[in-house]
């Protein structure tokens, strides 16, 4: 058995994040809508028999700033699922790196379950659906999501899922101040601000409203987090308001930062926005449209 796969792991927005609280066990209860972008990770996947189980990991791509040792999320996936699955085979991962670390795009997140998809088509008999989502859930609270990456409203821990098929199109420019921001540690500022939990009502469901209404569409994109994220990295509202000065419909913050993205009348003033916001090299910015169900 030599099977090899290539996948893709799609980066993905947050349009909006509600923390509507904190659990005994210290993870809060989020509401968000995720959204798959067309942005995307390359994993090549080459599998073989053996005697023992082993894992190596070769990353390249523009965006290398993704752990190569044992924090890196793709490589623990590998582990974990023949660990899990008492599975003795070589796993081979090619990662090409497009979406940007630490920047609340899901990119490690979508890696690692890029990495169990292909898995689960080389060894269908070793977990079952169940078993893959309580294993993708281990890994982290964005993994799971990633297992099937459609636009959904996302609740719990990251856990729960709700698809949905009335979003409309939206065209979206990227884009990020260069500075990482761990998720644990936005959490932590967020706590330290002491803000009440958003009211479980949560964001507004009415996803027919924003393709029209800039004020819809500005209370969908309000993101809890952002206020902490701007604590611990200034750039962000920078940023923030050089993106709001290129002329978008609204402005939001992506997961934990610090990717913003603006949403614009069409990809054409997306781009256009994008040359201007880009102005001197000195900021990353990428146009994207959220990605079609595969």
């Amino acid at each position: 058995m030599c099977p090899s796969f290539h996948l893709d792991a799609p980066a993905k927005l947050n349009l909006g994040l509600r923390i509507l609280g904190q659990r005994p066990d210290g993870y809060h209860e989020i509401e968000s809508l995720f959204v798959p972008l067309d942005l995307a990770d390359g994993v090549a996947l080459h599998v073989e028999s053996a005697s023992a189980p082993s894992v190596s990991l070769d990353l390249a791509g523009e965006e290398v700033g993704a752990p190569l040792g044992e924090e890196n999320l793709a490589l623990r996936a590998a582990r974990a699922f023949l660990e899990r699955g008492d599975v003795s085979a070589r796993v081979e991962i090619g990662l090409t790196k497009h979406t940007p670390a630490a920047a609340g795009l899901g990119g490690g997140s979508s890696d690692a379950a890029a990495v169990l998809r292909g898995l689960r088509r080389a060894f269908p008999d070793v977990l079952d659906d169940t078993g893959l989502e309580t294993l993708a859930l281990s890994l982290g609270a964005d993994v799971p999501y990633f297992l099937d990456p459609r636009p959904a409203w996302v609740t719990g821990v990251g856990e729960r899922r709700e698809p949905v098929d009335d979003l409309p199109p939206l065209a979206l420019l990227l884009t990020n101040p260069g500075e990482s921001l761990a998720t644990v540690e936005v959490f932590g500022a967020y706590d330290a601000l002491g803000a009440d939990p958003s009211p479980a009502t949560g964001a507004p469901r009415d996803l027919a409203a924003i393709a029209e209404d800039d004020d819809a569409l500005a209370a969908l994109l309000h993101n809890d987090l952002e206020e902490a994220a701007l604590r611990l990295c200034p750039l962000i509202g920078r940023l923030r308001s050089r993106l709001a000065a290129v002329g978008p419909r609204a402005v939001g913050m992506s997961g934990s930062g610090a990717t913003l993205f603006g949403v614009f009348a069409d990809s054409a003033a997306a781009e256009a926005a994008g040359s201007r916001l880009g102005e001197g090299g000195e900021v990353w910015w990428r146009v994207a449209a959220i990605r079609e169900s595969r």
